[in-house]
């Protein structure tokens, strides 16, 4: 289970997310001291709750520490935006067990890049690309939250074409920036969601590193895409911001060109300007080392676009789906946002500092994603997605 205390807007949406999550909802007037216990109401009414219900509820005391450190968070809104927040007093607790994660692929510049690397610049992107939102179906067992340390995997390589594979511990061991959205209540089997309504199923959004094995992966993804080499961990932030409070940040979508066929066209803005880093801290550092700066506004694909598709041939999405964004790229290379391309698929070095470099990741390195929405006065952020590499397991 990942425990994530949410932070929901308080006005509208407030009353919206009580009534349609299956929740205890904890407040207090006055900052509780640790350990406390804090008075709670049920939240059940409305249909959505209905939906909700089949996710395990609870009524915590405030926890003595916390998974990530806290975003920052100010209440100095506009009108409009006034009142967005509860202060950390208030607190939603939400035990999310994500029943099913979809990754997508949906940043032009990495799917570039990446294409750019294994077929070269005439055939950077695959013929489907530009026309809908490609995605493959990940592990939803092991997402697992900020902080959770991550082991680094062992499988089938073939690093030399002229070779038979070998089975060892991964030596291409990635980072890949993302966000991710939960589903808020879902469709029924059969019934497609248009995109026109697809942001009434999205609840919020949270940070996300999707590991890789490269080595791994290259080895196994003929024809049917990724298995072992994502399946081994998905770190995602504690803290769900959900997408009333992101409003104030829109941004109007990325031209898409070709226009996409009827089902895929959407005119209202779904693009949101979120500042987002990636930091190494490798051991004997005292501090990270930022390596990426990037924004989630750099995706061709939006998230509606992504669940009107998803949902089109009739599959059903349930509450607490995860639906991930695919690696956030920007057009400039410190924005790319995974070490594959940063490095350049190994020939080069990324400088760390502290007389250090990497490539790929060793152990030992602690990977910490960051992202925050800047106002006029005011930042609404996401915590830390955070998670330090293990060995891996000897003796196989």
């Amino acid at each position: 289970m990942v425990l994530c205390p949410s932070y929901v807007t308080a006005s509208k949406a407030m009353h919206s997310i009580k009534r349609s999550v299956g929740c205890s909802w904890a407040s207090s007037t006055t900052s509780p001291s640790r350990g406390q216990q804090l008075p709670a109401r049920s939240c059940r009414s409305s249909s959505l709750y209905q939906q909700f219900q089949t996710l395990p509820s609870v009524s915590a005391p405030f926890p003595a520490s916390f998974p990530a450190p806290l975003p920052t968070l100010f209440i100095s809104f506009s009108p409009s935006t006034r009142g967005a927040f509860l202060p950390l007093f208030h607190i939603l607790w939400v035990s999310i067990h994500a029943g099913d994660y979809t990754d997508f692929y949906s940043s032009r510049q990495h799917a570039t890049n990446v294409g750019i690397m294994f077929r070269g610049k005439e055939n950077a992107l695959m013929p489907n690309w530009l026309h809908l939102p490609v995605g493959y179906h990940g592990r939803a067992s092991s997402v697992v939250v900020s902080g959770t340390p991550i082991r680094r995997p062992v499988g089938q390589m073939k690093p030399d074409n002229d070779k038979p594979p070998v089975f060892g511990a991964c030596k291409r061991l990635d980072i890949e920036l993302e966000m991710a959205f939960f589903v808020g209540p879902g469709n029924k089997h059969g019934e497609p969601i248009p995109v026109s309504r697809a942001h009434e199923h999205i609840f919020g959004m949270v940070l996300m590193n999707d590991w890789s094995a490269r080595d791994i992966q290259k080895w196994e993804y003929v024809p049917l895409g990724p298995f072992l080499s994502k399946s081994f961990g998905t770190t995602i932030s504690p803290w769900v911001v959900t997408m009333e409070a992101l409003l104030p940040f829109l941004l109007p979508n990325p031209i898409q060109d070709p226009k996409p066929l009827p089902y895929l066209r959407d005119e209202e803005p779904y693009t949101f300007d979120i500042n987002l880093f990636v930091a190494i801290k490798g051991e004997g550092m005292s501090t990270p080392t930022t390596i990426c700066r990037s924004n989630f506004k750099h995706m061709y694909w939006t998230m509606k676009q992504q669940l009107a598709h998803h949902s089109i041939n009739g599959c059903n999405l349930r509450p607490g789906d995860l639906l991930a964004s695919g690696t956030i790229s920007g057009p400039e290379p410190e924005s790319f946002g995974s070490m594959l391309e940063l490095s350049w698929n190994g020939t080069k070095e990324i400088p760390l500092g502290y007389g250090q470099s990497r490539k790929f990741l060793q152990d030992g390195d602690e990977i910490i994603i960051t992202g925050y929405c800047q106002g006029s006065g005011y930042r609404v952020g996401f915590g830390h997605c955070s998670g330090k590499i293990l060995p891996a397991v000897s003796g196989l």
